[in-house]
């Protein structure tokens, strides 16, 4: 593996980056030595990470972004560019999810989460990628899920499938990509302490998978994750090294690893 970027010295874009992962990324990429653009729906959230970067020697300016708006999100690289001249690394990283039962989710619900989920990252390429590709480097990273690799979370459906669209288009980017001098990071962690709940919308009566038990990480531990993957040029990071395996041993006989989960009552 081969960096197709040095972090000190450049400049990063972070979406979502006003808590959990997205800020974490966003500190250990300012310690490194990037400039960071902090952007989040949340304005002031991003005011405050941009805020808490500088006030130990980093680099940060902050825009409130929401990712469902492509002219926001072009305004974001705008202010980079005008700010602080080039920009080599753009992190995707935005998510929700509703919770219960498939037959209970509302259409109006799937729209939602796939145009945060989804199709912010489509709307990030459109932006982005011209200016990568013209200067011929760069680093993509996308926040996806171990949900996105394993698909035994069916009580948050529209979460479970647009990840694994993410992981599929991300790594369909890194072919694309990576011979033209961009680097492409999926990153695919497991438990992490976040706020996300703050985002989940519960619709019937709990239906609980059954599902691995996989460590859950602090946000800071996966910011290094990230930070160490645009470094080496790595293609995915896990947070949970058991998902690896498993998802060995869902490719070697998928009928034998969906009757793992689906042997006794329904849950």
């Amino acid at each position: 593996m081969t960096a197709f970027v040095e972090i000190p010295g450049s400049v990063a874009i972070v979406s979502g980056a006003g808590s959990g992962i997205g800020r974490a990324s966003a500190h250990s990429l300012a310690k490194r030595g990037a400039s960071v653009v902090v952007t989040d729906v949340n304005g002031e959230r991003a005011e405050s990470v941009a805020g808490e970067i500088t006030a130990v020697g980093g680099a940060a300016i902050w825009a409130q972004c929401d990712v469902t708006d492509g002219d926001a999100i072009e305004r974001v690289r705008d202010l980079a560019l005008h700010e602080l001249g080039h920009l080599e690394i753009v992190m995707n990283n935005v998510g929700v999810l509703a919770m219960g039962p498939p037959e209970t989710l509302p259409f109006e619900l799937w729209q939602r989460i796939i145009e945060i989920n989804l199709l912010s990252v489509v709307r990030s390429n459109l932006v982005y990628l011209p200016h990568l590709l013209a200067q011929g480097r760069g680093h993509v990273v996308n926040t996806a899920s171990a949900s996105g690799l394993l698909a035994h979370g069916f009580d948050r459906l529209p979460y479970v499938t647009t990840k694994h669209a993410v992981v599929g288009m991300t790594e369909s980017l890194a072919l694309y990509l990576r011979p033209r001098g961009i680097g492409v990071t999926c990153l695919c962690p497991s438990g992490v302490v976040t706020n996300i709940v703050e985002q989940i919308t519960f619709f019937g009566e709990p239906a609980t998978p059954r599902s691995p038990d996989h460590p859950v990480v602090e946000a800071e531990v996966v910011g290094e994750l990230v930070a160490d993957a645009i470094e080496t040029g790595r293609f995915l990071v896990l947070t949970a090294t058991e998902v690896q395996d498993e998802v060995v041993a869902r490719a070697r006989d998928i009928d034998a690893y969906i009757d793992s989960y689906t042997q006794g009552d329904p849950a």
